[in-house]
């Protein structure tokens, strides 16, 4: 287990330092989630409280949207450079390759959360009044959960021909309980409503990130068989 741990740290290493030097996803990441929060400030009003309601739905519509940009470069990029044989022929265990994944991808979306959702909130004037601990713990278990499963579904679409059309289509669906749970728990948060009722939205979270992380554990090697 530990070799397994090692080597996925290894390949996160190894992608994060390539996108330190190139700097390509993140940066259609954040251009991206950039646009979106410009286009909803221009298109509703501020200063009306109202309109406060739909950020905690922002928040997650830039987190899987920017996110997806990410993911589909994932593996895509190994194909391309034929690296992926070589990981696959190296004398490592698949699972690695998409732990080390799911570390790389996990990193590169909470590095886009840490720059859009403050940016966010300052262009639409809101003040937050809840509790942070429990925000930033919504926010770590909802993106964890989409990344385990996106990144899954990356491997398997990234065999496909129009792999940045398949994504989105397989990836939606799936991530819809997700992403219910995660408004909710969300919005109860930035409202400073009751706690015990964000509490069993985010078992909700937690439940589904660890059914579908042992899914995608024990499933990846086949994915891979087929690469």
């Amino acid at each position: 287990m530990m070799s397994i741990v090692s080597d996925a740290w290894t390949i996160a290493s190894k992608d994060l330092k390539n996108e330190l030097k190139s700097k390509q996803t993140i940066g259609m990441m954040l251009i991206f989630s950039s646009l979106v929060i410009l286009v909803f400030s221009f298109a509703f009003d501020p200063t009306n409280n109202t309109v406060k309601a739909v950020i905690p739905g922002l928040i997650w519509v830039i987190t899987v949207f920017s996110g997806v940009l990410g993911l589909n470069r994932s593996f895509i990029s190994e194909h391309d450079n034929d690296s992926l044989t070589g990981l696959l022929v190296a004398p490592i265990d698949p699972v690695s390759i998409y732990l080390g994944k799911v570390v790389a991808n996990f990193v590169l979306v909470l590095a886009v959360q840490v720059i859009s959702i403050p940016v966010l909130f300052i262009l639409f004037n809101y003040s937050f009044h809840g509790s942070l601990g429990w925000f930033l713990l919504v926010i770590l278990f909802g993106t964890l959960g989409f990344i385990i499963i996106g990144t899954f579904l990356a491997a398997l679409a990234a065999n496909a021909k129009n792999s940045e059309m398949l994504l989105p289509v397989l990836l939606l669906p799936l991530l819809s309980p997700l992403m219910i749970a995660a408004v909710q728990a969300t919005r109860i948060i930035l409202g400073n409503e009751g706690l015990e009722d964000a509490i069993s939205w985010i078992q909700l979270i937690v439940a589904f990130d660890l059914l579908f992380f042992a899914a995608s554990f024990f499933l990846f090697e086949f994915i891979m068989e087929g690469s």
